[in-house]
């Protein structure tokens, strides 16, 4: 199984004016059934999430609040991943009649066309913050947070890497979680910018659309989709082939690095594993000979006088972000 979860938008994708149809609740139920995990990634504020949709509880984590909340239904723990929103910003906005105006734990939400007083605020108290654009909305946050930044902390939280995610999503404020996702979708009814963006369009809009891409999730684990962008695809070389270097895919593909002894598979090996790392994939070397030892890209275990236990490789293995080198030089050699 190449893609353990589904990371959704809610409004205009997995919902349809606030509600999820009952249609698209099953398909979260048959993907969760098959083991995989359901994150939901949001703009609104929790209190809304809780307020119009009752089945949190088929969801691993929730980023809220554009990525400024992270919140996990199974232990109903919250915990803000951005400071809160200036006091004397939200005064102001208020004295100069910004209406509606919501002020979440780490968001202020307001409509168009009130973001050229939001960003004049901003300059005139000094401000070091961002503004998000959702399709009508105008959303307020410290610098560097977005829908990416909470998928991020999400997922470290859950151990996964985002290159075994499928995201979903409409509009200006998904791009960032889409990209950085193994998989970028779009609903039917996204914005065009969006589905230019994606590696796979649904055929229908909204909630159907989810319900459509966890069928094929289920059915096939996408494995008939690949990155458009080729990020998740390796550099094999950096010869000249008269186009461009060949790349590995980011699943299905079985190399075998032949030649005679001396004859530089090693290196070449070692160079593969450079260029894994680049993009984001880990790896696991079991050398019997101690030949990668100086990978500055992975945790060495074993040498000569001891070898390494399963359980220590197993440990290390669990954050995706870091590789191991088995070294077995320390294990008899019958």
């Amino acid at each position: 199984m190449h893609y353990l979860a589904l990371a959704t938008d809610y409004d205009g994708t997995l919902a349809t004016r606030g509600a999820v149809d009952p249609k698209t609740v099953a398909a979260l139920e048959r993907l969760k059934a098959t083991g995989r995990m359901a994150i939901l990634v949001t703009g609104r504020q929790l209190p809304d999430i809780f307020a119009v949709f009752p089945r949190l509880d088929l969801f691993t984590m929730v980023v809220a609040e554009n990525g400024g909340i992270l919140y996990q239904p199974a232990e109903r723990q919250e915990t803000a991943l951005a400071a809160e929103p200036p006091a004397r910003f939200v005064e102001r906005l208020e004295a100069i009649g910004v209406a509606p105006l919501a002020v979440g734990r780490t968001i202020i939400a307001t409509w168009e066309p009130h973001q050229t007083r939001v960003l004049e605020t901003i300059r005139e108290l000094g401000l070091e913050l961002q503004i998000i654009f959702n399709k009508g909305a105008v959303m307020v946050l410290p610098p560097g947070v977005n829908k990416a930044s909470g998928l991020a902390a999400a997922l470290d939280r859950l151990g996964l890497s985002p290159i075994n995610v499928v995201g979903i999503g409409d509009a200006e404020n998904d791009h960032a979680f889409l990209d950085l996702c193994g998989c970028a979708v779009a609903v039917d009814n996204a914005l065009p910018m969006v589905k230019e963006a994606a590696d796979l369009v649904t055929a229908a809009p909204r909630g159907a659309g989810v319900a459509e891409l966890i069928g094929r999730i289920v059915a096939t684990d996408l494995a008939d989709i690949d990155r458009a962008d080729g990020r998740y695809r390796v550099p094999r070389a950096a010869v000249d082939y008269g186009g461009e270097a060949p790349r590995l895919a980011a699943r299905g593909t079985n190399l075998l690095v032949a030649g005679g002894s001396g004859s530089g598979k090693s290196t070449f090996t070692a160079g593969l594993l450079e260029r894994m790392g680049a993009c984001g994939f880990q790896f696991c070397i079991i050398d019997p000979e101690g030949d990668y030892d100086a990978l500055e890209t992975a945790v060495v275990l074993g040498d000569g006088r001891r070898s390494p236990s399963a359980a220590e490789v197993m440990e290390l293995l669990e954050a995706p972000g870091r590789n191991v080198v088995v070294n077995l030089l320390g294990v008899p050699f019958d």
